[in-house]
């Protein structure tokens, strides 16, 4: 699966455009781990390989992650990080899974 589409790049403004807005920025795009429980929510890009964004992993923290580190990632069975395609781009807020943890 391609992580990153020409239409998913166009998606992002400027890095730093959703700077402080918290649970009110809006997330462009969200990767998972199909075998594990670790999930990106991606609300900035460099247009090059640096995200900034919610990880949700061992604990909810905000802070960089890169294109190429996901793309590297293989879990169990061989699977590598997926894009959820169905996510659409909500503000984090009105995320289901975050909801009373941010």
């Amino acid at each position: 699966m391609e992580l990153l589409t020409k239409e998913i790049r166009g998606a992002f403004k400027k890095t730093g455009s959703q700077d402080g807005k918290g649970a009110e920025a809006i997330c462009i795009v969200k990767f998972f781990d199909p075998t594990g429980s670790w999930t990106w929510y991606a609300t900035e890009f460099d247009g090059k390989d640096a995200f900034f964004g919610l990880v949700d992993g061992f604990e909810l923290e905000w802070g960089d992650f890169s294109l190429s580190e996901l793309q590297s990632v293989r879990g169990r069975f061989g699977l590598g990080i997926e894009r959820d395609r169905y996510f659409g781009m909500p503000k984090l807020k009105d995320v289901e899974r975050l909801k009373g943890r941010l």
